[in-house]
C-alpha cells in the first residue's frame, strides 16, 4: 500500500529533475531580470516573468541560440508601466537590443549603468517621459548602430562625443527640448556617415561648415531656429535621398546650389530663402519638395517633375511665377 506514495514522489522528484534540465536561461541572467521585474513594480507586461519557468520563453526578450544569455530586451507599448529604467538594465552583459518605447509613464534619466553594455548594438528610449541630457557616456558604446531618443523630454545641448561612435547607422534625437548648437564634430562622423534626425528641438546659430564634408542619407533639421547658410549640404557628388530644413531661419542663394541625382525629398519651407529655383532642379527625380514661404523669385524651371506638384509647394514666395503658379508676366 506505501508503494503508490513512493512511486508518486520519485515521478515529482524526476519531472523537477528534468524540467530543471531543460531550463536553458542563465541564472546569473534571471536573477537580474526578476530585479528587474520588481523594480518596475511587477507591471502586467511583464506577467510572463515568472521563476518557474525558463526566462528564455518570457516576453520580451530575447536568448541567443547557443549560449542562452540574453541579448535582447523590449518593452513597448504599455501606459500602465511607470517608473524608471532599472539599474540592473546594466547587468545583463550580453545585451545587444534595449528597448524601451511607447512607455509614457516611464520617467527620470537615462539609466548611467547602460555605460555597461558593451555589447549593445541598438538602443531606443523613444516615445517616453525620460528628461534629464543626452548622456555623454553613449560614447562608449562603440557597437551601437542605431541610436534611437526620439519623443522624450531631453533638454541641454548635443554631446560632441556621439560623432566617435564608429558604426552608427542612424541617429535619433528628434522631438526633445535639445537647445544650443549642432557640434562641429558632427562633420567628423569618424566611421559611417548615420542618417541623422535633430527635427522640433531648440538648436540654434549656424550649421557648422564641416556638416558639407558628409554624404549623409538623410537629414532633417526641421522646426529648430538654425539660421544662415545651409547650402553645404548639397552637392552634384553626393548621394543624399533627403534634407529637410523646414522651419529655421536659412538664408542662402537658392540659384548656386547643386542638387544631388539621388535627391527624393527635399523640404526648404518656412525659412528665408533667396534667389531662383535652378533649372539643375529638371533633372532631379524628386518625390516631395516644399519651397513655399521663402523669399524666391523668377520662373519655375520647366521639366523634370517641377510641374506635377501643385502651388502649395511654391506658394507664399516674393516673386515666383509659372506652372503651377500664375503665368509669368
Amino acid at each position: 500500500m506505501k508503494i503508490v506514495p513512493v512511486f508518486l514522489c520519485f515521478l515529482l522528484f524526476l519531472t523537477f529533475f528534468l524540467s530543471s534540465l531543460s531550463e536553458h536561461c542563465n541564472p546569473q541572467d534571471k536573477k537580474v531580470l526578476l530585479q528587474i521585474k520588481k523594480a518596475l513594480n511587477n507591471p502586467y507586461l511583464l506577467a510572463s516573468w515568472d521563476p518557474k519557468t525558463d526566462c528564455c520563453d518570457w516576453y520580451c526578450l530575447e536568448c541567443d541560440l547557443n549560449t542562452h544569455r540574453v541579448i535582447a530586451l523590449t518593452m513597448f507599448s504599455d501606459d500602465r508601466l511607470t517608473g524608471q529604467i532599472p539599474a540592473e538594465v546594466g547587468d545583463l552583459p550580453y545585451l545587444e537590443t534595449l528597448i524601451f518605447r511607447h512607455l509614457p509613464n516611464l520617467n527620470g534619466t537615462i539609466q548611467p549603468s547602460i555605460v555597461n553594455l558593451k555589447n549593445l548594438k541598438m538602443l531606443r528610449l523613444s516615445w517616453t517621459n525620460l528628461s534629464g541630457s543626452v548622456p555623454d557616456f553613449l560614447s562608449q558604446l562603440k557597437n551601437l548602430t542605431d541610436l534611437d531618443l526620439s519623443f522624450n523630454n531631453l533638454s541641454g545641448s548635443i554631446p560632441s562625443s556621439l560623432s566617435s561612435l564608429p558604426n552608427l547607422d542612424a541617429l535619433h534625437l528628434d522631438r526633445n527640448r535639445l537647445s544650443g548648437s549642432i557640434p562641429e564634430s558632427f562633420g567628423m562622423f569618424h566611421g559611417k556617415v548615420p542618417d541623422l534626425f535633430l527635427s522640433h528641438n531648440k538648436l540654434s546659430g549656424t550649421i557648422p561648415a564641416s556638416l558639407g564634408n558628409m554624404d549623409f542619407n538623410t537629414i532633417d533639421l526641421s522646426r529648430n531656429m538654425l539660421e544662415g547658410d545651409a547650402s553645404m549640404l548639397f552637392g552634384s557628388n553626393k548621394t543624399t535621398w533627403e534634407i529637410d530644413l523646414s522651419r529655421n531661419m536659412f538664408q542662402f542663394n537658392l540659384s548656386k546650389v547643386e542638387f544631388p541625382k539621388s535627391l527624393a525629398r527635399l523640404d526648404l519651407n518656412h525659412n528665408k530663402i533667396m534667389g531662383s529655383i535652378p533649372a539643375g532642379l529638371t533633372g532631379v527625380d524628386l518625390q516631395f519638395l516644399n519651397v513655399s514661404y521663402n523669399r524666391l523669385c523668377g520662373r519655375i524651371p520647366v521639366g523634370g517633375r517641377l510641374q506635377s506638384f501643385d502651388y502649395s509647394t511654391y506658394f507664399h514666395n516674393r516673386c515666383l511665377c509659372g506652372a503651377p503658379l500664375e503665368a509669368c508676366k
